[in-house]
């Protein structure tokens, strides 16, 4: 039951950011196991002004840079976790052609009582 929320600078056409929520359910599914249907994705879009970056660790950033936060159960492993970074860059250099440098990705373990899905229960717990 990830909870994802993408960031990126204001101005890019709705199929790119539809190929962004579909990359991602699918880079969830096929590394998480996610089960079907479970797209819980917001994209927020930012102007030049509030979108701010660094070139930390060498990496050569451009204004494409796509934030993406991941907040997960922790019951993931490390492995589970690097899959899902590779299988985002190779779906999303796909389409939409985002570079593997441009994408910063951020995954948070929560546990699993600090959820709540519906109707003010903790399903989890």
């Amino acid at each position: 039951m990830p909870i994802s929320q993408i960031s990126l600078r204001t101005g890019k056409p709705d199929a790119y950011r539809q190929a962004i929520f579909d990359g991602l359910y699918r880079a969830l599914r096929d590394a998480l196991d996610v089960p079907d249907d479970d797209q819980f994705m917001t994209i927020t879009e930012h102007d030049a002004a509030n979108f701010r970056y660094g070139n930390a660790f060498g990496i050569a950033r451009s204004d494409d840079l796509v934030y993406i936060r991941i907040i997960v159960f922790d019951t993931r492993t490390a492995e589970q976790k690097k899959a899902l970074f590779r299988r985002l860059a190779e779906l999303l250099s796909e389409r939409p052609g985002i570079r593997p440098e441009d994408l910063f990705v951020n995954v948070l373990d929560a546990p699993k009582e600090n959820w709540s899905v519906g109707y003010g229960l903790a399903q989890f717990a």
